[in-house]
């Protein structure tokens, strides 16, 4: 049977310095942070979830948004290159962390730039935002790797947040979730459901009908419960405040095997 694990990385004591482009930066806590972390890994093993740690990079503030660093479809791991040059030292420490488990590696090469964020898997469809970070050559390279192993990958337009998974993420039944205000184009997306808060755009599939959800939007949570979801809801306020969520913290591997 396949396991199922998530990849995680320790909060950087720098973490305040991260970067921020589409919100006004605030006043970060790194020791409220870094609880906040613990109880974020602690939902995802209570929910089965097996956490293996990414050696930290300190020297790094943005690297506890682990998912940034590496995409993962079925067993292959495409190690990004980031279109931040402050976020590329965070790739090395996460490229160890996948062989270690058996993964196939790949890697983004000059001059492409991608972020994890900014791809959305909904069954052997990859979304892959065209934005700030990830460019066209970005976008080529994830489709020369993946597509020979079944994929679709399909180019979404992102410029009114960081990453397409700052806008929009999927249920279970792979129906797509997101504010409108943030959405380039819904359309472009089979099913749509327009959720009331922006931080409700944001889940991660714990299995079954549980998701992962900030804490933040209560209305969407509500929403999604009426819908016959079960939210699991986690506080990461210090994180929002770098335009992170519940997807940068952690990347999922489910097809892997023990």
């Amino acid at each position: 049977m396949p396991s199922k694990k998530a990849l995680i990385r320790r909060p950087s004591p720098r973490l305040a310095e991260g970067l921020v482009t589409h919100i006004e930066r605030a006043q970060v806590d790194v020791g409220l942070a870094v609880e906040q972390w613990e109880a974020y890994a602690e939902a995802l093993r209570t929910h089965g979830w097996e956490t293996v740690e990414v050696d930290p990079a300190d020297d790094c503030p943005d690297s506890v948004f682990v998912e940034d660093a590496v995409v993962m479809y079925r067993n292959v791991a495409l190690i990004t290159r980031p279109g931040a040059d402050s976020r590329r030292g965070e790739t090395a420490g996460v490229e160890e962390a996948v062989a270690r488990l058996g993964c196939s590696v790949n890697w983004i090469w000059e001059p492409g730039t991608l972020d994890g964020g900014d791809v959305l898997k909904i069954g052997d469809t990859i979304y892959v935002g065209r934005g700030g970070r990830t460019n066209a050559a970005g976008v080529q390279q994830l489709r020369a790797v993946f597509e020979p192993l079944g994929a679709q990958v399909v180019a979404v337009p992102v410029s009114k947040v960081l990453h397409l998974k700052s806008s929009v993420t999927a249920l279970p039944d792979g129906t797509v979730i997101g504010h409108i205000p943030l959405v380039d184009r819904p359309a472009l997306f089979t099913r749509f459901l327009s959720v009331p808060e922006e931080s409700g755009s944001h889940v991660v599939l714990l299995g079954g009908s549980k998701l992962l959800m900030a804490d933040s939007a209560p209305k969407t949570a509500d929403l999604l419960a009426d819908l016959g979801h079960e939210p699991v809801l986690v506080n990461i306020s210090e994180y929002e405040k770098l335009e992170g969520c519940v997807t940068c913290l952690s990347v999922r591997l489910r097809e892997l095997y023990a």
